[in-house]
């Protein structure tokens, strides 16, 4: 078939060197330019073009890739131009990728033509965790009969990932996972044995074939990634045994660096070994074996070179010149538009039965995943043997089977990274995490990947992603499952964050949720699941209807009072916090208004307004140590709307600054709000 390999013809070959000369002549381009180029940040393959162009060549449209910040070789392989490519360089409006919002190579791309990309962060490592999530999900819409391909064309998962990602925890979780479910993905380590200026002799005792030993099920393969032809052949080998059989593997490919680790971080800096790193440039490998086997001759090289050279002379002038983006594009893409809007069905339906707050959420599940194939629940102790520590998942799996409902690995990460990728092969994932002391190593993926991807791939890829979290103090749970983290929650960007007070209110959120195209954190307060706590008893109530349905974002007003010249005063408040508040106003008959929020993100500020214009007074309360939270910064806003209408100054009153709920009960209950610290509050109010 060819004279340079037995299963891989001269025409592909050639091919996939024009791409690998491209490359080079970009990143030389880039170099020559450097005063230009190096405004922002970027990083090139040098050095890695075989094994990229090898691998980035066999995906197909059906395909999907994650890939990091060097790959710019994949790209061209698997059809994206370079002037495409520039346009990022330069953060142009056009910026086929993020409309000039993030770096060079960190694409994000949706379209019909060539293979997705989800939005690619810029975390060492992180894009693995989405990744997995993608071939989890394709697996379970094969299973579940959503999707079928003829043979040999199912999709393949590919992530590219730099040798020391390998030591992040988070790639250890998504390797672990792919074994464990047998997904379709390919791994893909390019070895080049640096860590900026750390090398691999000072940070690792092995290296990606070491470490993908500990996962059996994953098919390790090792290549020189500077043998174009040797990788050639091995790509399609695994790419045709992926599609086929639908398992894992990961190759290690050992290549050179040649260029900087980034524009902003020479390799003269650190590198003493650049010499021998420039002995094994794949490009000058395979030109010489091109010509000794007759593919082309060196005069033809040099012309294909110059007329490659010229053609990104061309595209970089073109990309160096296009139009800047402007600030009103920056506006667009915080959240996808959400379809409710307004509070829908009958949230007391006549003749209901009072039911527990912890049943309505087990309920909304039930409906939706009846209606929903695209439903599934995944988590810590949700599958069928236990159906949730809480009980709020009791039933499901038997309905549902161990598919569509399964317990996870204790990895935080995984369970809310993971949706990222589900989300993008049209999934809608409803994920939990056991307690919200148990939130923080999901936190990363919350952050970098869930919140920013919307906004970050210029509107391409909203993730949708609910994610159950059981949150407060309550029965003596001590300093590791009592905590408060709204606060926390309420600073990352781009993401949804309710916290119902009542059943009704958790069963029409739960439905909003996962009708709304952005992440949203549920957080239910374990004390209501079951209204064991004196005074919590209205948390049951008379189950809504089945198409009842709350938007998030918009407030409820529990208590609400008429306008009157004697003083009176709001409470803004939400979850365990109402019932404190309730009990505290009865003693206030007709001078304390009540505010339920039911969403923390985004707060019904109007609803607020309202009724801090109507009592002129207002406390606001919350189960968080107040100091630098999100009860205190709602207080400053109210402050600053509400200033002429304010007889007195906000009010925030939550537990003690202290770093953790204590274990005894008498201390919990000394730590906590309670009725007669916002009683003692409210009549300062009043008599201010």
């Amino acid at each position: 078939m060819s004279n340079l390999s037995a299963s891989i013809s001269d025409e592909k070959i050639l091919e996939a060197y024009r791409t690998m000369r491209t490359a080079r002549h970009m990143s030389d381009i880039y170099e020559e330019n450097a005063k230009l180029t190096a405004k922002y940040v970027h990083a090139c393959s040098n050095g890695h073009e075989a094994i990229q162009v090898a691998a980035g060549s066999l995906l197909r449209k059906q395909d999907w890739l994650s890939c990091y910040y060097r790959d710019d070789s994949i790209l061209l392989a698997m059809g994206m131009k370079p002037y495409e490519l520039m346009l990022q360089l330069f953060a142009k409006k056009d910026d086929p990728f993020s409309g000039g919002r993030t770096y060079y190579s960190h694409p994000s791309l949706n379209r019909e033509d060539l293979p997705k990309i989800p939005h690619q962060s810029s975390a060492t490592g992180m894009q693995a965790i989405p990744a997995a999530g993608v071939a989890m999900g394709l697996k379970y819409r094969e299973v579940q009969g959503l999707d079928s391909w003829d043979e040999g064309e199912a999709p393949v998962v590919m992530c590219s990932i730099g040798d020391a990602a390998i030591t992040e925890g988070e790639v250890s979780e998504a390797l672990y996972m792919s074994a464990l479910k047998k997904m379709p993905i390919i791994w893909l380590i390019q070895d080049n044995e640096w860590d900026i200026s750390a090398h691999a002799s000072e940070i690792r005792f092995g290296d990606a074939s070491t470490m993908a030993a500990g996962f059996p099920p994953i098919e390790v393969r090792k290549v020189d990634g500077t043998d174009l032809v040797a990788c050639m052949e091995l790509m399609e080998e695994v790419f045709e045994a992926v599609r086929t059989e639908r398992r894992p593997f990961l190759i290690h490919a050992i290549v050179p660096l040649l260029g900087h680790h980034t524009s902003g971080v020479r390799r003269e800096f650190y590198r003493d070994d650049l010499d021998e790193a420039r002995e094994r440039d794949p490009l000058p490998k395979i030109e010489e074996l091109m010509v000794e086997g007759g593919v082309i001759t060196k005069e033809g090289l040099e012309e294909l070179s110059a007329e490659l050279r010229a053609k990104v002379e061309e595209d970089f002038a073109s990309a160096r010149d296009a139009e800047e983006p402007v600030f009103e594009d920056l506006l667009a893409h915080k959240y996808a538009s959400t379809d409710v809007i307004e509070e829908k069905g009958e949230r007391h339906p006549e003749g209901g039965e009072i039911t527990l707050m912890v049943d309505c959420a087990l309920h909304a599940m039930q409906e939706l995943m009846e209606d929903h194939p695209e439903s599934l629940l995944y988590g810590q102790d949700v599958g069928k043997r236990l159906g949730g520590v809480f009980r709020e998942a009791a039933t499901l799996g038997n309905k549902f089977g161990d598919e569509r409902v399964f317990n996870t690995p204790i990895q935080e990460a995984f369970i809310i990274g993971s949706t990222v990728g589900m989300s993008c092969v049209g999934l809608k994932p409803v994920v939990e995490v056991q307690f919200a002391d148990y939130i923080w190593p999901g936190l990363n993926q919350l952050f970098t990947e869930l919140s920013r991807s919307y906004f970050l791939s210029n509107g391409q890829w909203p993730v949708h992603s609910l994610i159950r979290v059981p949150i407060g103090a309550y029965g003596s749970g001590g300093p590791y499952h009592s905590s408060s983290v709204e606060s926390v929650l309420s600073n990352i960007r781009g993401i949804k964050v309710a916290y119902p007070s009542n059943g009704a209110d958790l069963k029409g959120l739960i439905k909003a949720a996962f009708h709304d195209p952005n992440p949203v954190v549920m957080l239910e307060h374990k004390g209501l699941y079951w209204s064991k706590i004196p005074g919590t008893e209205e948390a049951k109530c008379i189950e809504p209807n089945k198409d009842y349905i709350v938007p998030l974002g918009k407030a409820r007003t529990v208590v609400e009072v008429e306008a009157s010249n004697e003083p009176q005063c709001s409470i803004i408040t939400y979850g365990r916090g109402v019932y404190w508040a309730k009990e505290a106003a009865d003693k206030f008959p007709g001078a304390v208004e009540i505010i339920d929020l039911r969403s923390i993100v985004p707060v019904d500020m109007d609803a607020i307004v309202a009724s801090v214009e109507k009592t002129n007074r207002c406390l606001v309360l919350t189960e968080e140590p107040v100091e630098n939270s999100f009860g205190m910064s709602l207080s400053g806003q109210i402050a600053q709307t509400c200033f002429e209408h304010l007889d007195a100054a906000p009010i925030t009153i939550g537990s003690e600054s202290l770093p953790a709920i204590p274990l005894n009960s008498e201390m919990e209950a000394a730590v906590l709000p309670s009725a007669e610290k916002v009683a003692t509050k409210i009549e300062e109010l009043l008599n201010y």
